[in-house]
């Protein structure tokens, strides 16, 4: 058993929401870090997350589809959609609760760089998707030079009984951020992730040395989704003030 179980379904049913969209062509790149070089940074509050004694961080891109408020009908096609990466570690906060922190975001589009003001790193680019036949093709430039990436995954076979680790690597129903001193947490809810394995048949990134982490050591594990819709994103709400140092990196007990 791992160190702590993720639930594969969504824990509870959003009311109050910010944003409707698709999760569509997703690819999750996975590397095994030290605790201590995650932990080194995260806010005050927060606690690397572990599965097998590792920190994981994901370098994960996908077509963020079909964008809009709540409430507002479905777009015309083709409308409300940009291509999005994320380098994104997992964490525990306030009362244990599990979470995503987003190390950096990258973004084709300059609308997304307003929620900076909630504390979320975005950062606009040049972000290409393309595919042949099984295998795609994400690489991503970010303005004004800088952090990169180059990555073809080749889809593999359905997972039709994910495992404990599958579901830990992919599936987080919270987002922390930090903002005015606080720790902010926005709840998601869509359908279990349909995964398949993956392959790396082409990586060249810069992301996790821009955010300050060791470059990855070893091969990654790889998952690929054809992606979940709708995802219904909820309200951020403040969860506590940020500690004034960070938690001490502490194992947590298997689920029992």
């Amino acid at each position: 058993m791992g160190e702590c179980v993720v639930p594969a379904e969504a824990e509870q049913h959003l009311r109050l929401l910010v944003l409707r969209a698709a999760w569509l062509n997703q690819a999750f790149v996975h590397w095994r870090y030290r605790p201590a070089d995650v932990q080194a940074l995260l806010p005050g509050g927060l606690t690397a997350d572990t599965y097998d004694d590792s920190a994981w961080v994901t370098l994960s891109p996908f077509l963020m589809a079909d964008v809009r408020p709540a409430g507002v009908p479905p777009p015309v096609p083709a409308a409300g959609s940009f291509l999005e990466t994320n380098l994104r570690t997992y964490v525990r906060g306030p009362g244990g609760r599990q979470a995503l922190w987003f190390l950096t975001i990258e973004v084709s589009t300059a609308a997304m760089l307003a929620a900076r003001a909630m504390g979320a790193p975005y950062h606009s680019g040049s972000l290409t998707l393309r595919r042949d036949d099984r295998t795609y093709f994400y690489s991503g430039m970010r303005h004004g030079g800088g952090a990169s990436y180059h990555l073809a995954v080749r889809r593999g076979e359905p997972v039709t009984a994910p495992s404990e680790r599958d579901v830990w690597l992919t599936t987080r129903w919270h987002a922390f951020t930090r903002r005015a001193g606080l720790i902010w947490d926005t709840p998601v809810e869509h359908a279990p992730w349909p995964l398949h394995t993956g392959t790396v048949e082409n990586l060249a990134q810069s992301l996790t040395t821009a955010v300050g982490l060791p470059a990855p050591a070893g091969e990654p594990l790889v998952h690929f989704s054809p992606g979940v819709t709708p995802v219904r994103i909820g309200v951020s709400r403040p969860r506590r003030r940020e500690a004034r140092t960070a938690h001490a990196v502490t194992a947590v007990p298997p689920a029992s």
